[in-house]
């Protein structure tokens, strides 16, 4: 192994905005706040962190146009979607596709795509 990751980091327009979405749908505090850079998690070794960076330019995928992909994604894992999908509508996501088999997908309110796995 060369590397572990360290973070996950999104551009995004109001990266305050953006970190209180991702606190509640995830749970995780925030441990850096600045006025252009948020991060979430990340307090103990070896676990996630998720992080956002504020960008004046900032132009959110639009997808699948290809013209605006997606450039990535984040696939969280809940126990009851349909509970789930609720509460993140209610914090201001978007869906972006009808129902899957085992997913379901959204966009944030900056309009970066994610979805919602079950096993």
């Amino acid at each position: 192994m060369i590397a572990s990751v360290y973070s996950v980091v999104l551009d995004c327009p109001d990266a305050s905005a953006l970190a209180a979405f991702y606190s509640a749908v995830t749970g995780l505090e925030r441990t850096t706040d600045s006025p252009d850079r948020v991060v979430l998690g990340g307090a103990k070794p070896g676990s996630w962190r998720i992080a956002f960076q504020q960008t004046d330019k900032y132009v959110p995928p639009r997808w699948p146009d290809p013209n605006a992909p997606q450039q990535f994604h984040l696939d969280l894992l809940v126990d009851d979607v349909d509970a789930a999908e609720s509460m993140v509508l209610r914090l201001g996501a978007r869906r972006l596709r009808v129902p899957g088999e085992d997913s379901r997908v959204y966009a944030d309110p900056a309009g970066h795509p994610f979805c919602l796995v079950w096993e």
